[in-house]
């Protein structure tokens, strides 16, 4: 069952440790009443895939996942024919004497399909959680053979015909807007930039994601990455690097962010060489406690 309110969805996410601001639970809301798609902007390490695995748990739902990537098709994306299987019922076929009888439906149907993350999302019964992650990857030709599956909710295989989702699917798109995705497309989506975290959201997100860190080194490692992404870095961290920074002073056995903790821990939070030399130039002092 969904959430019934808006401070409801606010409360199942901090159940699963995601501390959601009011403008994301507002737009969950909207997405899983008005039965849309939901389409999540922002920079990278934002928290914008972790939405899709909240709320898998949150309604009990499967959660399954598409990673875009230049290139995507539909062999990957929605279905493909197992070619071994129709090659054995093309084999036992011959072995009958049926050949003259045979018929392209022997070998082409839903039996012999091979179900990618599309299909799997119209088929499965309820309301799986769809994540179609980082679309901006995937080219344009795919993007526009989502229409049909964000409009509709069905896939249409030319040998089979068309099938159907019997309830739509939670879907949620990500983008880290390395390059536009088209108007048709984000119309059909309740859109939110996801945005860096103030600061008392960033101190509670890591104290929540890392059971027994002290208050005072969470805010400082929030304060630390505030002021790095004010710099004019290639790749400015998100909170994940944030939730990674503490588990690695953890490991260490740091309890305050010196200069010597900044220093030594550079690689978990940035990785670009051009980005730790300008930290480095900015001086590492910049970013420790005091």
């Amino acid at each position: 069952m969904f959430p019934a309110s808006v401070e409801e969805v606010v409360a199942a996410f901090a159940d699963a440790d995601y501390i959601a601001d009011r403008s994301l639970a507002v737009s969950v809301h909207l997405a899983l009443q008005l039965s849309r798609p939901l389409f999540l902007e922002g920079e990278a390490g934002v928290g914008k895939t972790e939405v899709a695995k909240v709320l898998s748990s949150v309604l009990g739902s499967p959660l399954i996942r598409l990673q875009c990537y230049e290139g995507l098709d539909v062999n990957h994306a929605v279905y493909e024919w197992d070619y071994a299987r129709q090659m054995l019922a093309i084999r036992l076929i011959e072995a009958k004497g049926a050949g003259a009888t045979a018929d392209v439906a022997d070998i082409m149907s839903r039996e012999f399909l091979v179900a990618r993350p599309l299909l799997q999302a119209v088929e499965t019964p309820g309301r799986p959680v769809l994540l179609i992650d980082e679309l901006d990857r995937a080219d344009e030709e795919f993007e526009a053979y989502l229409l049909e599956i964000l409009s509709d909710f069905q896939v249409t295989i030319p040998e089979i015909g068309t099938i159907r989702a019997v309830e739509p699917p939670v879907v949620i798109l990500t983008s880290n807007r390395t390059r536009e995705i088209h108007d048709a497309l984000k119309r059909r989506c309740i859109y939110h930039w996801v945005d860096y975290p103030d600061l008392e959201r960033e101190v509670a997100i890591v104290m929540t994601r890392v059971p027994g860190i002290e208050e005072r080194l969470a805010r400082q490692l929030a304060s630390a990455m505030k002021d790095m992404r004010a710099l004019d870095l290639f790749k400015p961290p998100g909170v994940a690097e944030t939730i990674d920074w503490a588990r690695a002073l953890r490991v260490l056995g740091a309890h305050e962010l010196d200069k010597a903790s900044v220093e030594d821990t550079l690689g978990v939070v940035l990785k670009y060489r051009e980005d730790v030399e300008l930290v480095t130039r900015e001086g590492t002092e910049k970013f420790a406690a005091g």
